[in-house]
């Protein structure tokens, strides 16, 4: 074959290449312009719902039929914390239509804020009239209640800020979903998630980047960062969200309201799609997100109900103790104020102990824990556990899908092959060891060594546990990462999810309370943080929480399996002790 014909057929290859590469990109462009579409007239039909009962409003003869708000205001009702809420509607102080339609109202406003709701559920109208003719007023009576993206609605897709996943509609609502209609709930609005949902940034190419309802330069945390910002901001007062890394906790923590994620199997998993399918080494914890801990008892109480041991029997039928959480005896609590391998935040460390000293004297018991082998659960087990298959599964998310460049970094390492990661982790090791083991350890795995793997994260929850036991501990206190990072740092420091990314291995529950905020004294120590291992990561740890004076700092809140209520109860009291009082929008 002549040179001619060699280069012809390389420049027609190339050419047939770069058009196919360019038909691909026009037709994500065209179905995401055609999703924003769809959202822009979704949220439209928000704000015609809200205006349309104003309207009303204004009616001397919807005043005259209804007593209940002749001069209808909606602060009072933004004001209320859930059980509250719940009390006003149950005895019918309050309308189900004044409630609904002020946090459609609310949920819309804040969205032109911080671009947190991605769908209007339009046929929540259907299920306030609904709600209107039950006899029985199930828990949630009328609440307005957010879901994130990745619970299925039905008729409604749950995306994953995923291009392919659009226009594919759920044929069912996710159990959790049918539960909280039962119990007279009206799932309202969904919100926004990372792409993928691996990531606790915020942001993905079809809906956006959603922004900290206090600087739009920082994120509100992910994979729930969506919910975190809508609650945060009074446009819902309770969500419902998942958690596989912190993805519950670490969005209420930067945002500074409450979080909370079950045992894995305590709520059904039944129609909430996961980040990556199919993989069992971490455990994803379902949970409420709202601004108090009663409100996440209130929530935790009415998802455990026979409907939900009826609708998903692989759910162990345990309804909610409320003597645990009604009990007020005084607690032996464990706690640390360092993993001592993400060294924390001046902040973190001051939240911890400042909440230690009121606790003891409230009347507790606090006990030193010595976190054992943190390192090597990090790199053995937790590096090892989600991407025991080299990120095959996560990247065939990717397949025919442009990146969100907030999670670049983590497709960039799962894309390349074993061997390269080998050298690189071994070009990388004198430098930056931590970076080393982290390549080393994201290499597929044979079912042998996914199987020693288990063994691994099984022993070392035994270790745990039984220093737990050893010590006599009813719970334990903790630091939660924060505060609020810079935009774009999560992707560049999924090592920092350690503090919580434990607790889904373990399989523990916990939860999230904020207890204080950032102070000029936080900001001037963090000048001389360095860390651990004074590494690349340990630097941009500074960058990403550096200048935030007055953000919000949480604790961490855990204990033992299946034990949620005294997990609750126990963060009702850091609540009561830190705070004294229901947190307003």
């Amino acid at each position: 074959m002549s040179l001619s014909l060699v280069s012809a057929f390389v420049c027609c290859s190339a050419a047939t290449l770069l058009l196919l590469q360019w038909r691909r990109r026009r037709k994500l462009l065209r179905q995401i312009a055609g999703a924003q579409e769809r959202r822009a007239l979704s949220l439209q039909e928000m704000e015609k719902a809200a205006g349309k009962f104003r309207q009303q409003l204004t009616r001397p003869t919807f005043q005259q039929q209804d007593s209940k708000h002749p001069s209808h205001q909606p602060d009072p009702i933004l004001s209320l914390s859930l059980p509250q809420l719940c009390e006003k509607l149950r005895d019918g102080s309050l309308s189900l239509e004044a409630v609904f339609y002020t946090y459609v109202d609310k949920a819309f406003k804040v969205t032109g804020d911080v671009n947190c709701v991605t769908e209007y559920l339009t046929d929540s109208n259907s299920q306030l009239l609904h709600v209107k003719t039950l006899e029985k007023k199930g828990l949630l009576y009328g609440v307005p209640i957010s879901i994130k993206d990745s619970i299925d609605c039905k008729g409604h897709d749950s995306t994953l800020g995923l291009v392919k996943c659009l226009n594919q509609p759920a044929m069912a609502d996710a159990v959790v979903v049918q539960v909280l209609k039962h119990q007279g709930a009206i799932p309202f609005v969904k919100t926004n998630v990372p792409q993928s949902l691996l990531s606790y940034d915020c942001s993905n190419l079809i809906f956006g980047r959603t922004a900290h309802p206090q600087d739009p330069t920082r994120t509100p945390g992910g994979s729930s960062g969506g919910e975190g910002a809508l609650i945060k901001s009074g446009g819902s007062i309770l969500g419902i969200a998942t958690d596989v890394a912190g993805s519950v906790r670490l969005p209420a923590g930067f945002s500074g309201v409450c979080g909370f994620k079950t045992t894995g199997n305590r709520i059904s998993k039944k129609g909430i799609i996961p980040s990556i399918s199919g993989q069992k080494s971490v455990a994803v914890g379902i949970g409420p997100m709202a601004r108090d801990v009663d409100s996440l008892a209130l929530c935790l109480k009415a998802l455990l109900c026979e409907e939900m041991f009826r609708l998903d029997p692989t759910v162990p039928p345990l309804p909610f103790n409320d003597q645990v959480y009604s009990s007020c005896h005084p607690l032996r609590i464990g706690y640390y104020v360092t993993d001592s391998f993400t060294m924390p935040s001046p902040s973190m460390k001051r939240a911890v102990l400042e909440t230690k000293q009121l606790l003891e004297k409230a009347g507790h018991m606090l006990i030193p824990f010595q976190m054992i082998h943190m390192e090597r659960f990090i790199f053995d087990v937790g590096m090892r556990g989600l991407f025991a298959d080299g990120g095959a599964t996560f990247l065939e998310s990717f397949k025919g899908e442009s990146a969100d460049p907030k999670i670049k970094d983590i497709l960039y390492i799962a894309k390349s092959p074993n061997w390269l990661r080998h050298l690189l982790s071994w070009i990388i090791r004198p430098i930056s060891p931590r970076i080393s083991e982290a390549l080393r350890n994201m290499t597929e795995r044979s079912v042998k060594e996914l199987w020693v793997l288990h063994a691994e994260i099984e022993k070392y929850r035994q270790e745990f546990i039984a220093e737990w036991k050893k010590l006599d501990l009813d719970v334990m206190l903790c630091p939660q990462l924060g505060p609020a990072f810079k935009s774009g740092f999560p992707g560049k420091l999924s090592v920092a999810t350690s503090y919580t990314v434990l607790y889904n291995y373990l399989d523990f529950p916990a939860g999230v309370v904020p207890v204080t905020t950032v102070t000029k004294e936080d900001e001037e120590e963090l000048k001389n943080h360095r860390g651990y291992y004074n590494d690349i990561w340990d630097k941009l740890f500074v960058k990403a929480v550096e200048g935030a004076v007055g953000f919000p700092v949480a604790v961490q809140c855990v204990a033992l399996p299946w034990q949620e209520e005294l997990c609750l109860r126990f963060m009702r009291e850091v609540e009561k002790l830190t705070q004294e009082g229901p947190k307003i929008p």
